[in-house]
């Protein structure tokens, strides 16, 4: 029997973004073997029926000795579980994944889920990590991006594997986020939704600044909440703002449709993403999104029908956006949302990702 071996440094990542994949080889007759450094969704893929094997991974340190002992336990778990082919997500499991697999001369397939910040800072750090996938990926049977932008910059550091495929995105399941119905709120009140962590590279900072300037113009007639984890170094502005009755905070959520239906826009005011989704689920279930205007954000929004983009780390061009969508009637945001659904619809189904990753790991067994 074939067998699959997923690397991944986020069980919920796995899980909510890519478990249709796993099914998919599941139901082909494969043994997957998924190793992740978190149980908050062992549970769900032990019941599918894989292997689960715990691995602990730093996932935003650099710290030789830790990541040398990643490296040399993707290196045991490949020699024992001798897998047909290996899969990876997000950089340190790409990079000591894709070092072992190219050791053991195991067939490798890699996902560039977004380029993170170090691309941006340049520097010494920037150049260690290009020589370090240099070496990972040249092997690699396949580079799933999940857009042009990302590939480009890679290939334009030489980093390549033996073949690139650009994909949207991880895509997003219709069926587990159908469209909402837009909410008819009683009170006039126009409720924004942020849905992931604070912190400066997620636009945090901005978010807040036009949480205050719209406050100080409508009133109590605008409401920002914002689900997820919080960065230390924005715990206390997040404190402040809650006390300032400028924004509600909730911890991250396994089911944020509750949140999403009371929402009447979504606002994503990332630096830089892969393929967002966050966008993906929010515009599929049938809200209006706000969002940067960069590569992996852009590419979700039908400008101007479904939702409005502005320029990232810009917080007055973020603040104009929230403003204009506030002179939007309710018959309007409710047809952009329905523009969104669409949009994903013909752009962004999740199954048509899958298949794209099917026929490149079928090809090796």
């Amino acid at each position: 029997m074939p067998k699959a071996l997923i690397l991944a440094n986020s069980s919920t990542g796995l899980y909510d973004f890519r478990n249709e994949l796993v099914q998919k080889l599941l139901q082909a007759g494969y043994e997957v073997t998924v190793s992740l450094p978190d149980d908050l969704r062992t549970k769900e893929f032990s019941e599918e029926g894989c292997k689960v094997i715990h691995t602990d991974i730093n996932r935003r340190g650099v710290n030789p000795v830790q990541d040398m002992a990643l490296f040399n336990a993707y290196k045991k778990m490949i020699r024992e579980e001798k897998p047909s082919f290996v899969v990876t997500y997000t950089i340190k499991p790409n990079i000591y994944g894709g070092f072992a697999c190219r050791v053991l001369r195991v067939p490798h397939f890699a996902t560039i889920t977004g380029l993170g910040s170090t691309f941006e800072r340049g520097g010494i750090m920037l150049k260690l990590i290009i020589a370090m996938y240099k070496i990972a990926l040249k092997k690699c049977r396949c580079l799933f991006f999940q857009n042009d932008v990302n590939r480009k910059i890679f290939e334009n550091h030489g980093i390549r594997a033996r073949k690139h495929v650009t994909v949207s995105g991880s895509g997003v399941n219709l069926d587990k986020h159908p469209c909402e119905s837009y909410p008819g709120h009683a009170d006039d009140i126009t409720r924004f939704l942020y849905i992931g962590r604070f912190m400066k590279e997620k636009g945090t900072a901005e978010y807040l600044y036009a949480a205050r300037k719209l406050h100080e113009k409508y009133g109590d007639k605008v409401s920002f909440t914002a689900i997820g984890y919080c960065d230390d170094d924005f715990e206390q502005l997040i404190k402040n703002a809650e006390k300032e009755g400028i924004l509600k905070t909730l911890p991250y959520q396994k089911d944020i449709h509750p949140y999403i239906r009371e929402a009447d826009a979504i606002v994503h005011p990332s630096y830089h993403e892969g393929m967002s989704n966050v966008l993906m689920e929010t515009a599929a279930s049938g809200r209006p999104v706000i969002a940067s205007d960069i590569s992996g954000c852009r590419e979700i929004v039908n400008k101007d029908v479904s939702g409005f983009l502005f320029e990232a780390r810009n917080q007055e061009a973020l603040y104009e956006a929230l403003d204009r969508f506030m002179k939007v009637s309710p018959d309007k945001r409710k047809e952009m949302g329905l523009a969104g659904r669409k949009w994903v619809e013909d752009h962004f189904d999740r199954m048509k990702v899958v298949d794209d990753y099917i026929k490149e790991l079928t090809l090796v067994v």
